[in-house]
């Protein structure tokens, strides 16, 4: 049930999330903006170039959708090509590296929280929770 009062809820809009549209407004790569939660989730938008860095994520997966593109997460024993329309989930405590050749850009799964650079901080470092 809402916590929202009833005629709020009633006028309030549905509306559903265009990737696109919030794509769009991001300028700057490697920076995730968070379209959305569910429960302890967030469903981040990123536009990606280049080389990352080797990190992990201990206590969690994390899940890679691309929208547009062709994404490689390298690993220290191979790697994964990830196209448009596809995912690739990253097991929890597994180093890799993402790396796109032309921008990419994808919508990332993770617990609200988690730094996309894993223990690691650098120039690469997003900020959490910032929504668009």
């Amino acid at each position: 049930m809402s916590s929202m009062p009833a005629s709020t809820a009633t006028e309030a809009p549905y509306r559903a999330i265009n990737f696109a549209d919030k794509l769009a407004q991001i300028h700057d790569q490697w920076q995730q903006r968070v379209v959305a939660e569910m429960n302890d989730y967030q469903f981040k938008v990123v536009k990606i170039e280049g080389d990352f860095i080797w990190h992990e994520h201990a206590d969690t997966d994390e899940t890679f959708i691309v929208l547009d593109g062709h994404l490689r997460i390298d690993f220290r024993d191979g790697a994964v090509h990830v196209g448009a329309g596809e995912m690739f989930v990253v097991p929890r405590g597994k180093e890799h590296k993402p790396y796109a050749q032309k921008e990419v850009q994808m919508l990332v799964i993770e617990p609200r929280g988690v730094r996309n650079t894993g223990e690691e901080q650098n120039e690469r470092t997003a900020a959490n929770d910032l929504w668009i």
